[in-house]
């Protein structure tokens, strides 16, 4: 038998001819490995250098860094501040401007020393019994070492500055310049030594600046104290309710209150040998109160007299168990006239002295008695009280001196007597005897009216981790209401009225740009209520306060009345710039500065207090900013955490105005601190905590870094695996799609088409980039990155990869090489990635860089890194066409809900088997949509546009008004290599298993190969 049966030609596999993506750049980032290597490459490159010389000429534009602590390893905090400040100088390096970012270190002070103080105890030697030029070059070493560790870790983070030549507050320049700043406090008359209570470390054994102190829960004893009234008789003249207000010539003390007791409440026991005055308020209600039974074994007794604000008395006698009743009122005028004795008046021989009652603006009755104990060595507002009536204090025989009643170890002195030697806290920062000992005493002279504990917030050394005290002791100020007489200003520049640190201080914050702008008002608040600036620490490791006291008649050298000066001045930062601050600490310093300048050094003390390292890093401007020919004075923006309103930011702008007139910067910018991701406050015991060096390793720093960029870092953030892991999957998106767009321009050729042949969704896309053109280099300049990126992130994940690319993904694969519509999607597929790509560097450094090399080639030199933001032409602005497609998207998103309706249900595979019949009743959309082609825009193979009512089982959005969809299944035969279902597959008789535009293309290609 014969077979007749045809051969048919074997089907040929056209997925060879497709356009598809080809590129190297890797789908999986792998950051933890490539990110390592983009630092050898930009090391080998000396891409700092380059940078330098890239921009030099153009305008300057400087973040000046403050200088985190050389002391430990780098945690979140740090990350997200200096990530933040990396974006700042990159993006203005981008900009256009010479964006210098030199990294520094603060290198002095109790941070450092604490932690060498640490080692000494582990060892178990005393540091006193070290050369203090010994311990401080432990402390130098020490601090070199961690500056290496933070400055790899710095690097790993990206950050890119200049490391190989930071500044340092510890290199002897610095230390010099330092040293001169403080010098001109001196020489202006605004350093002044002084007697002040200061929250005191005992553990630490130095003065704490409020930076230096955090709160927390703490349990105090508390007690109620009965000062009694002295008799009238005993009064010589009563006493004046307020300053200048004429001294009434006969007491006005009744004698029901003779006998009476003014009660006050503290926390603070402790602090009753220390008392000095009682302090009520001419606001609060007070009335005369009799006790009527009593249950305690100690305390008031049925008959005696006692002095309470009205709104705290019933649940002061509740708390003493009292029964009571009211006598009378006692009027503010009354107070006024009245002295007590102190409670334990004749313990120890002292405490004779009268206890006055003034009037005080910080007194309220909302706890306690509505009286407030006053020992102006331990307190700011007792102490600013008993100052400002210091007058009329001494006007009325009493001593206003202040007694130093607890020394430097926590201890009492003679001028407690009766006690001396107790401690409030021991040196381990536990609580003493103080307490127990005053109590007693007060109970033994049937003085305390009753007794209690609370719970409450107290303040604590943030380093020690243990409990401070408020002590009297001398200690150096810097004046901050002293007329200055326009010292430091510069020549025409007017002071602005009366002319002190605090008026200048708050006129330099008005015009100072605040990002975010609440920071204005928090830092004007802390700077009109400040007191005198307290300069001095009891410590080792820092730059001394380098100046001379008379000890005859105080003079200071240098200082105004000192005539050598500026020799002496010159002859300290001289020796300081050769040999350091060590200098001063060497034997024979005294002699050595002052033997040129006076008859006899002896007369002259030198003091060895050292400077508050917030001085150190407030005068960074002066040895940095002025010093470095590659930045200028002043910076233009400071980046720090909110906390630093009273850190860095204020020292740094007491400082410059002290000295120079004006702020060292013209732009506040503040962030939050970063919490865990169940909002609480990081910590190793919960278990919460999230370490930068493990994110990297486990994703890389640009995970870390797109997290910053991402949150709303001028409040506090939260971080968690969780958060992180929604990070990683934006990352993704991203990433994929520059991923698309390099292996699409894999098949570019470079050929340009005129925007005016562009079809209409090029165009579209070219005018979405002039809108982000505008919102990205505003967004820079305004600080405003969470805007920035998720602006590029929706742009890349919803306008691209779920619009523009999906449908362009058909022409860009498969229409011919001459097509004029590929070629300009090819095109523009190109200004996409140049303007993401380079819009994104500041933020991911790492991702990008590796995408430009992927699409340049990765010759040496060559870097994302170098080039500027793009230029956006203009002319692609097209706010009308934004708005017609803006409602064909309307309608597309219609469509595209019926087609996955159709693909749910099973009844098609894919879009491409569909045929859509849009039913458009709005005009609107209908113009929008009647010449565009809905198939290629629904990437179905076949549409139908009509403005005729739908069928009512037609699918519908109640968002979209009228607009209704109807799904079939398209009609005619599968095209082999585009896989469009058209009724004209198999009408080109050389390709009969394509469409017409995929037979077109065939012939192109297949003509240039030389294919059959």
């Amino acid at each position: 038998m014969t077979d007749t049966t045809t051969a048919q030609p074997e089907a040929r596999d056209y997925s060879d001819t497709l356009f598809l993506p080809k590129t190297e750049f890797p789908m999986r980032a792998g950051l933890p490995k490539k990110e390592p290597q983009l630092l050898e490459r930009w090391d080998a490159m000396q891409l700092y250098k380059r940078l330098r010389e890239t921009s030099a000429g153009r305008e300057k534009f400087v973040l000046h860094d403050g200088p985190p602590y050389a002391n430990g390893n780098l945690h979140i905090g740090h990350a997200l501040n200096k990530i933040l400040k990396d974006v700042v100088t990159r993006s203005h390096q981008m900009l256009g401007y010479d964006s210098n970012y030199v990294p520094g270190w603060d290198c002095h002070g109790l941070p450092i020393e604490w932690k060498v103080e640490e080692s000494y105890r582990a060892k178990g030697l005393d540091k006193d019994e070290v050369p203090v030029v010994e311990f401080r070059k432990e402390c130098r070493q020490f601090a070199e070492h961690w500056v290496g560790v933070q400055s790899e870790e710095f690097r790993r983070f990206g950050v890119e500055g200049d490391f190989a030549d930071p500044y340092l507050t510890m290199s002897f320049a610095a230390e010099a310049q330092i040293a001169r700043e403080l010098m001109k406090f001196a020489g202006s008359g605004q350093l002044y030594r002084g007697s002040k209570p200061v929250m005191w470390s005992v553990v630490e054994k130095t003065a704490l600046a409020e930076a230096e102190i955090e709160y927390q829960d703490y349990e105090s004893d508390t007690i109620w104290v009965k000062f009694p009234v002295k008799h009238h008789r005993d009064l010589k003249q009563g006493w004046d309710l307020e300053p200048n207000k004429p001294i009434p010539s006969q007491p006005v003390v009744a004698d029901d209150l003779a006998d009476a007791f003014v009660v006050i409440w503290t926390t603070t026991p402790w602090t009753i040998p220390g008392n000095r005055a009682i302090c009520f308020s001419p606001r609060i209600a007070y009335g005369l109160y009799e006790v009527t039974a009593a249950e305690n074994d100690f305390g008031p007794q049925p008959g005696e007299k006692l002095v309470f604000a009205d709104a705290l008395a019933e649940e002061s006698f509740a708390k003493a168990k009292l029964g009571f009743e009211r006598v009378r009122d006692v009027p503010a005028e009354e107070l006024g006239t009245v002295v007590c004795a102190h409670p334990l008046n004749g313990l120890g021989g002292g405490y004779s002295f009268d206890v006055p009652l003034l009037s005080g603006d910080h007194v309220t009755d909302d706890a306690g008695t509505g009286f407030v104990h006053t020992a102006p060595g331990h307190g700011t507002d007792d102490f600013e009280v008993w100052m400002d009536r210091r007058r009329e204090l001494e006007a009325r025989g009493i001593d206003t001196a202040i007694p130093y009643t607890v020394d430097g170890d926590g201890t009492y002195t003679s001028d407690a007597p009766g006690f001396e030697g107790r401690a409030v806290y021991t040196a381990a920062g536990k609580k003493g005897d103080a307490n127990k000992a005053v109590i007693e005493a007060l109970i033994g002279r049937d003085m305390l009216f009753a007794r209690g504990r609370l719970k409450h917030q107290y303040p604590h050394s943030w380093r020690s981790k243990k409990p401070v005290i408020f002590r009297n002791t001398p200690q150096w100020f810097v004046h901050m209401d002293k007329p200055l007489n326009g010292y430091g200003l510069a020549e025409g520049q007017p002071p602005a009225g009366e002319d002190t640190l605090r008026t200048r201080a708050l006129a330099a914050i008005d015009d100072t740009r605040f990002v975010p702008a609440a920071g204005k008002n928090r830092l004007r608040g802390m700077i009109q209520n400040r007191p005198d600036w307290v300069l001095s620490r009891q410590r080792a490791w820092g730059v001394p306060i380098t100046v001379f006291r008379n000890t005859e008649d105080g003079r200071l050298a240098p200082g105004p009345d000192f005539e050598a000066s500026e020799a002496l001045v010159t002859a300290i930062a001289d020796a300081f710039e050769a040999e350091g601050a060590d200098a001063w600490f060497a034997e024979g310093a005294k002699e050595r500065f002052l033997a040129p300048f006076v008859d006899d050094p002896q007369n002259w003390e030198q003091v060895t207090d050292i400077l508050d390292v917030w001085f150190d890093s407030g005068s960074t401007h002066a040895f940095v900013l002025e010093k470095r020919p590659d930045l200028k004075w002043p910076a233009d923006v400071y980046l720090e955490g909110s906390d630093q309103h009273r850190g860095w930011f204020h020292s740094s702008l007491l400082e410059s105005c002290a000295t120079r007139g004006r702020a060292p910067y013209g732009t506040v910018v503040t962030h939050g601190f970063t919490m865990a991701e169940d909002g609480r406050k990081m910590s190793k015991s919960l278990g919460n905590s999230v370490a930068p060096q493990d994110v990297i390793a486990q994703s890389g720093a640009d995970i870390l870094r797109l997290w910053v960029m991402t949150t709303d870092y001028a409040d506090d953030q939260r971080i968690g695996p969780e958060i992180l892991k929604g990070t990683s999957e934006t990352y993704r998106k991203v990433r994929n799609s520059v991923r698309w767009m390099l292996g699409t321009l894999g098949h570019a050729d470079g050929e340009r088409v005129a925007l005016t042949d562009m079809p209409e969704l090029e165009r579209l896309m070219l005018h979405r980039l002039v809108e982000l053109d505008r919102l990205v280099r505003q967004g820079y300049r305004d600080y405003d990155y969470k805007r920035i990126a998720h602006a590029l992130i929706n742009f890349t994940t919803i306008d691209l990869s779920a619009f523009y690319f999906d449908i362009r993904k058909d022409a860009l694969y498969c229409d011919p090489v001459s097509s004029t519509r590929r070629k300009a999607a090819l095109q523009v597929i190109d200004i996409l990635f140049e303007a993401l790509t380079r819009w994104l560097a500041p933020m991911l450094p790492f991702t990008m860089e590796e995408a430009h090399l992927s699409r340049h080639g990765d010759e040496a030199g060559r870097s994302i890194h170098l080039e500027l933001f793009p230029e956006i032409d203009p002319a692609w602005e097209s706010p009308q066409l934004a708005e017609k497609w803006a409602r064909v998207r309307e309608v597309r998103r219609v469509v595209l809900g019926a087609l996955e309706i159709e693909r749910r249900e099973k009844r098609i595979r894919g879009s491409l088997e569909a045929h859509v019949a849009v039913h458009v009743t709005n005009p609107a959309l209908y113009a929008a949509v009647a010449d565009v082609e809905l198939a290629d825009v629904s990437i179905t193979s076949q549409a139908k546009l009509d403005h005729e009512n739908a069928p009512a089982d037609a699918f519908r959005l109640d968002d979209v008004p009228g607009v209704a969809v109807v799904v079939t299944h398209a009609e005619g035969t599968r095209c082999a290599r585009s896989w469009k279902v058209l009724p004209e597959v198999g009408s080109d008789p050389d390709y009969p298993d394509l469409t017409l535009r995929d037979a077109e293309a065939m012939r192109e290609l297949d003509a240039r190969t030389g294919a059959a």
